[in-house]
C-alpha cells in the first residue's frame, strides 16, 4: 500500500532497506546498506512543499520512492502500480532465485550456441561486460561459483577456507570473457556449459534507473528512487535543498554516519567488505571476492562509494573498485574521472580520499 506522508512532519533521519547483508535467501544476493537516506523534513505544522511517498518489497530487498511537489494529475497509488510493474519486470528477467526467471533459463542451460535473450537483459549484460574491460576484470558477473565456494553464496556458508585445488577448479567455471553478449538479434553465448551469470552487483541500480526513468516520462523532476541501497535522486527534497546520503562509517556492528552528501541528478552506490566476512586462525575473510585470484580480497579498502549519473553503473563500479582496492581503485576513478569516497583502514582509524571529480558534488547539510 503506498504512504502519503503527512504535511507537518517532524525532522527525522530515515534509513531505507534495512536488510541482511547478502541474504542467501534473497532473490538477489544484498550487498550491505552503505549509504543512508537523509530525509529532512520541516518541523510539525509548517508549510511548504509536499511530499509523498511509497515502497514495498522486491528484488529479495526493499525499495523506497519519494517525490516532491508532484504534478497535480499523478494518481500516487496508480504511480506505485506503475513502480512495482518495473521493479517486478526486472526480478523476472535477472533473478537467478527465480527458477523460471529468463537468467536462470540461461544458467540451466547447457547450450554454448547463441540463446535469445531480451534487449533488457542484453542491455544490463553488455554494461557489465564494460565494466568488467574497463575494472581488468575486478568486476565479473560470473564469479558465482567462488563466492558459493567460500560460503557466500545461496549454500550453506562453510565458514572455512576452501583448498587451493577447490579453489583453481571453481576458476575454471568462471570467466567474463567466457560469456558473449551481442544486440542483432539479441542473444548471449557461453563457452562453458556451466558458466553461471548472476546480475545482483548490477541489476539493482538497472532497477533504480527504470524507475526513475518512469518518473521522469510522467513529468515527476523532485524524486529519491532507492532500491536495496542504490539511489538516485534528482531535483529537491520537501526543504527545498538537493536530497542529502549519508555515508556510512564502516564499522562492525554498528551503525554511524561517515560524511553526508548532496545528491542532484546523481545516482549512490556503496560496495563493503564489514557486513559479511568470517574469520578463521586469526584471519578475516571478506565477502568481495577477487575473480582474478580466486579468494577474497586483502587489502585496507573498507568501502567505497560512487556517483555516477546512471545507478547502474554506480553499482557496478563500486564493486569493481572494492576488489581492485585503495590504490589502484583510486587510480581508476581519477583515470576515469568518476566520483567515488574510498574509506580506507589504517592503524589510526578510518581515513576517507575522495577522488578529484566528487569535488562537484559537495558536502550535503547535516544540520
Amino acid at each position: 500500500m503506498s504512504s502519503l506522508s503527512s504535511p507537518c512532519a517532524a525532522r527525522h533521519l530515515r534509513r531505507y532497506a534495512n536488510t541482511p547483508t547478502r541474504s542467501a535467501r534473497s532473490v538477489f544476493r544484498i550487498s550491505y546498506l552503505g549509504v543512508f537516506v537523509a530525509s529532512l523534513t520541516l518541523a510539525a505544522c509548517e508549510s511548504g512543499p509536499t511530499l509523498a511517498e511509497f515502497g514495498g518489497n522486491t528484488m529479495g530487498t526493499t525499495y523506497s520512492v519519494q517525490v516532491v511537489d508532484q504534478p497535480r494529475d499523478i494518481d500516487m497509488d496508480r504511480l506505485q502500480q506503475q513502480v512495482a510493474a518495473v521493479l517486478g519486470a526486472v526480478n523476472s528477467r535477472m533473478s537467478t532465485y527465480l527458477e523460471n526467471s529468463e537468467l536462470s533459463r540461461f544458467n540451466a542451460s547447457r547450450e554454448t550456441k547463441w540463446l535469445d535473450a531480451s534487449s533488457e537483459l542484453v542491455s544490463v549484460v553488455q554494461h557489465a561486460q564494460s565494466v568488467s574491460e574497463l575494472t581488468g576484470g575486478a568486476f565479473d558477473i560470473t564469479v558465482g561459483p567462488l563466492v558459493n565456494l567460500w560460503g557466500f553464496g545461496p549454500e550453506v556458508s562453510r565458514d572455512q577456507t576452501p583448498s587451493d585445488e577447490a579453489v583453481e577448479r571453481a576458476k575454471q567455471r568462471i570467466g567474463y570473457r567466457r560469456l558473449h553478449v551481442k544486440n542483432a538479434p539479441a542473444g548471449l553465448k557461453k563457452d562453458v556449459p556451466d558458466l553461471y551469470v548472476d546480475l545482483s552487483a548490477i541489476a539493482k541500480g538497472y532497477a533504480v534507473d527504470q524507475a526513475a526513468e518512469l518518473l521522469e516520462r510522467q513529468g515527476i523532476l523532485n524524486y529519491l528512487v532507492e532500491v536495496g541501497g542504490e539511489v538516485r535522486g534528482r531535483g529537491h527534497n520537501k526543504r527545498g535543498i538537493p536530497w542529502q546520503i549519508a555515508i556510512e562509517k564502516p564499522h562492525t556492528g554498528i551503525r554511524a554516519v561517515q560524511q553526508v552528501i548532496a545528491v542532484h541528478e546523481v545516482s549512490v552506490a556503496t560496495s563493503g567488505d564489514y557486513r559479511n566476512y568470517f574469520e578463521q586462525d586469526g584471519r578475516r575473510y571478506s565477502h568481495t571476492i577477487d575473480p582474478r585470484t580466486g579468494r577474497p580480497v586483502n587489502h585496507t579498502l573498507a568501502s567505497v562509494t560512487v556517483l555516477s549519473p546512471s545507478a547502474m553503473h554506480a553499482d557496478a563500479m563500486a564493486t569493481g573498485l572494492m576488489v581492485m582496492g585503495p590504490d589502484a581503485g583510486y587510480a581508476l576513478a581519477e583515470r576515469e574521472a568518476l566520483a567515488a569516497v574510498f574509506i580506507v583502514r589504517t592503524e589510526d582509524g578510518f581515513v576517507s580520499r575522495a577522488s578529484p571529480a566528487f569535488a562537484r558534488y559537495g558536502d550535503g547539510d547535516s544540520s
